[in-house]
């Protein structure tokens, strides 16, 4: 097992920079995923570090030793791809120990490597088949199997799961939490997918544009996040955003003034906003209720999603630029064009400035007081 650690991380292609400032400590044992939308360079970053890229500015270190130039064989890292890339003449016995035959490892150190770790992966049963006869999921199982036989310091995942059906990929999901739990080795995963970002990591690194934008485990990402792109990015379905400006501020918080007329009081921090600044205010769907008396903004119901014991109600205002999505009851009935007055309580809602980074809520403050 081993560390990461990366200090100002830089990667250009000619004139072109598509990777800067990257600073990121990966403890020894840890379940690291990176995540973002397509061509954010959550890839180019774990090619930069398995040794598949190179690297044009900063410093990489596994464990102890600085890694920029050294060939990616001799990194100690495995790294399994989007696609399986098993030898399709080859038992999964034989595509599991290719790599140690090729290392020159006795036939008894290949045969234990081998069993240990299709034990593991539940498919020592499977050895002597060929890929042609397994089901997505167990070929990806063999190329993890032939990951783990190399015993390395350092696991990489890119996209592992993306060619798999939804059913499959959730008990995958599990299979991976598990094989973390018994290995105890460095992991970093990449995804675009943020709810397996959300279920696997113990840390999470949020990448946007070629620049990190947010580290820190799944729930501080979800109830913390550090600007409007983590906190639109992070949770499924994404917050809602409703643009304001500040009506007043004081020690309960931020009151915010909304286009229709309405007004949110938000429990953040006033900091060095003043009255009359453009904010956006954030609130999540669950935290976002249908209300008689005094609601902050009205909207007109447009659709509902029936979800099992829930539903997702989805309403239009002039004031967002999206439709609004709440968290409802799955018994709640409403006719077509029905007008609904909606409101949060204030120490659910987030707060973004004009530039998107997030103002301190007093939560915050508090905890990080004691």
């Amino acid at each position: 097992m081993a560390a990461v650690t990366i200090r100002n991380l830089a990667k250009r292609y000619d004139d072109n920079e598509v990777m800067r400032d990257i600073n990121l400590d990966i403890d020894d044992g840890e379940f690291v995923v990176f995540v973002g939308p397509s061509g954010c360079g959550k890839s180019t970053l774990l090619r930069m570090i398995a040794g598949l890229e190179d690297i044009s500015a900063g410093d990489l270190n596994i464990g102890e030793r600085r890694m920029n130039d050294v060939p990616a064989a001799k990194r100690g890292i495995a790294m399994v791809f989007q696609s399986y890339a098993l030898y399709p003449h080859m038992t999964l016995y034989d595509n599991m120990a290719f790599g140690l035959k090729i290392a020159g490892k006795s036939r008894s150190e290949i045969d234990a490597a081998v069993q240990h770790a299709a034990k593991i992966l539940h498919i020592d049963h499977l050895l002597d088949r060929k890929p042609r006869a397994l089901s997505g999921g167990q070929r990806q199982r063999v190329a993890i199997g032939r990951a783990i036989t190399r015993q390395p310091s350092v696991f990489l995942f890119d996209e592992p799961l993306s060619n798999l059906d939804a059913a499959l990929r959730v008990k995958m999901r599990l299979e991976f939490s598990k094989l973390h739990d018994d290995l105890k080795t460095t992991m970093i995963y990449v995804t675009h997918d943020q709810i397996e970002a959300m279920t696997l990591a113990d840390k999470i690194v949020v990448l946007s544009a070629g620049r990190i934008e947010q580290v820190g485990t799944p729930q501080q990402l979800y109830h913390h996040p550090a600007n409007r792109f983590v906190a639109g990015f992070i949770g499924s379905p994404k917050m809602n955003f409703i643009d304001g400006t500040v009506a007043s501020l004081g020690a309960e918080g931020v009151l915010v003034q909304l286009p229709d007329g309405g007004r949110q009081l938000a429990a953040v921090e006033a900091g060095t906003l003043k009255a009359g600044d453009k904010v956006t205010l954030g609130i999540r769907p669950e935290h976002l209720h249908i209300v008689a008396d005094k609601p902050m903004l009205q909207a007109r119901f447009a659709a509902l999603e029936l979800l099992g014991d829930f539903s997702y109600l989805y309403a239009a205002s002039d004031a967002a630029e999206e439709s609004l999505i709440l968290r409802v009851p799955d018994s709640l009935k409403l006719a077509s064009g029905s007008v609904i007055g909606v409101a949060a309580d204030a120490h659910r809602c987030h707060l973004f400035r004009q530039d998107g980074s997030a103002v301190t809520r007093l939560e915050e403050r508090a905890a990080a007081m004691h």
